[in-house]
C-alpha cells in the first residue's frame, strides 16, 4: 500500500465577467488568505455547489444532463496539432478567415 496518494486534477481556463467591486474583493480575499484569485474562485464555487441543497437535487435530474454550456472555456490545441499547424503554410485568405475566431476565443 503506497504511503502517498497523488490526485491529478485537470484544469481548464475559462473567461468570466465580474463587476469592478467583485473583482476587487476577489483579489482582496485572495491576498487575505494568501492564495490566488483562481484558488479562491475554485473553492468558493465548490463550497456553494456543495451547500446548496436545491442545486444538489437538481444535479440528480435528467435536466441537469441536458444543459447548454454558457461558460467560455478556452480550448488548447494538443502539442502535436500545434507543431503540425506551425509547419503548414498559411495563405492570406485562410489567415484572414481564421483571425476573428482566434480573437473572439482568446486574450492573445
Amino acid at each position: 500500500m503506497p504511503l502517498l496518494e497523488v490526485v491529478q486534477t485537470r484544469y481548464v481556463s475559462a473567461s468570466i465577467r465580474l463587476t469592478d467591486s467583485t473583482a476587487l474583493q476577489l483579489d482582496q480575499y485572495a491576498a487575505f488568505i494568501h492564495a490566488s484569485a483562481d484558488e479562491v474562485m475554485e473553492q468558493a464555487l465548490a463550497y456553494v455547489f456543495s451547500k446548496d441543497r436545491d442545486f444538489q437535487e437538481f444535479l440528480r435530474t435528467s435536466e441537469a444532463q441536458r444543459i447548454t454550456p454558457t461558460l467560455r472555456v478556452r480550448r488548447v490545441q494538443a502539442p502535436d496539432a500545434v507543431e503540425h499547424s506551425a509547419k503548414k503554410p498559411v495563405s492570406t485568405a485562410s489567415s484572414a478567415a481564421s483571425t476573428p475566431a482566434i480573437a473572439a476565443g482568446s486574450k492573445a
